[in-house]
C-alpha cells in the first residue's frame, strides 16, 4: 500500500518486513522443535509399531499352543 505519507509508508513497510521475520522465526522453531523430540524419541529405545504387532502375535500365539498342552495335559492326568 503507497500513500503520499512517508512516515506511513515506513511504518507499513516495517510492519510488513517484521511479520516476515515472526513467520520465519516461527519455522525455524517448528524445525528445531521437531528434530529436538525425534532426537529423544530415538534415544528412548522404543520398539517401532511393526516390530510389537509382530512380538504380539508370537505371544498371543504361545499363549494359545499352552493353553492346548494345558488341556491335553489335564487329559493325560485324567487317564493315568
Amino acid at each position: 500500500m503507497q500513500t503520499k505519507n512517508p512516515v506511513l509508508d515506513g511504518f507499513a513497510r516495517a510492519v510488513s518486513e517484521a511479520a516476515g521475520m515472526a513467520d520465519g522465526v516461527r519455522k525455524e522453531a517448528e524445525t528445531v522443535m521437531h528434530s529436538g523430540m525425534q532426537r529423544f524419541l530415538a534415544d528412548q529405545d522404543l520398539v517401532p509399531r511393526e516390530e510389537f504387532e509382530v512380538v504380539r502375535e508370537m505371544a498371543i500365539r504361545a499363549l494359545d499352543e499352552v493353553e492346548a498342552l494345558r488341556a491335553e495335559l489335564d487329559a493325560l492326568k485324567k487317564n493315568a
